[in-house]
């Protein structure tokens, strides 16, 4: 399978998702895979609680709920207006949740985050795009904050692998150090550290 050159643009993921009002391309919802895969990225988290979280390429918001209970402030962003509908609908009983349609890396949320959680995400973008993700991240991750990263090790034509998207950001977040690693048949999940006082996290 020839892999794409160039970074999956927002028209793709807009073509996934398509008019649908309750959209749910990649059955997140529904499959057993997506259910111990959340299970595992919560466990995996370093901290009981965070003061800012940021979740990059939320979708329709379902690990987005189930981080909200870990942070005090939540923000998910993606590039599909659809996708960030269903996000709000599905959250709308955690108000300290909140999510942007943002294009990364080109464009960036405003803030300062002390968890930063990629699921599935970082192998749609070209190496040169993951390098500038990992300095986008660099920018505004707080010390003592964790960056999350989660891939599937199935056979895609996105322009990398699961595994060279994450060892691609583990190289280029020099910032951050690898804490802990899980890796199953299906997908790899690795949790970087920044070094430093950690922020507060409000009740």
């Amino acid at each position: 399978m020839s892999r794409r050159a160039d970074s999956l643009t927002p028209d793709y993921f807009a073509g996934l998702y398509g008019a649908d009002p309750d959209p749910d391309p990649w059955g997140f919802t529904t499959s057993a895979y997506e259910a111990a895969k959340y299970a595992a990225t919560l466990e995996a988290l370093p901290r009981e609680r965070y003061a800012s979280g940021l979740e990059i390429g939320c979708s329709i918001g379902v690990l987005t709920h189930r981080l909200a209970p870990r942070c005090a402030a939540l923000l998910g962003i993606d590039v599909v207006e659809t996708a960030l509908a269903a996000a709000r609908a599905r959250n709308a009983a955690t108000p300290w949740v909140r999510f942007e349609a943002c294009a990364i890396p080109d464009a960036w949320p405003a803030g300062r985050f002390d968890l930063i959680v990629l699921s599935e995400v970082a192998y749609f973008f070209s190496r040169a795009d993951v390098a500038r993700i990992a300095a986008r991240i660099g920018s505004s991750i707080l010390p003592g904050g964790d960056i999350v990263l989660v891939h599937w090790l199935g056979e895609t034509d996105y322009p990398l692998t699961g595994d060279a998207a994450a060892e691609a950001l583990i190289a280029d977040a020099r910032f951050a150090r690898p804490v802990h690693r899980v890796r199953t048949a299906e997908y790899r999940l690795d949790v970087l550290h920044v070094d430093g006082v950690a922020a507060e996290v409000s009740a």
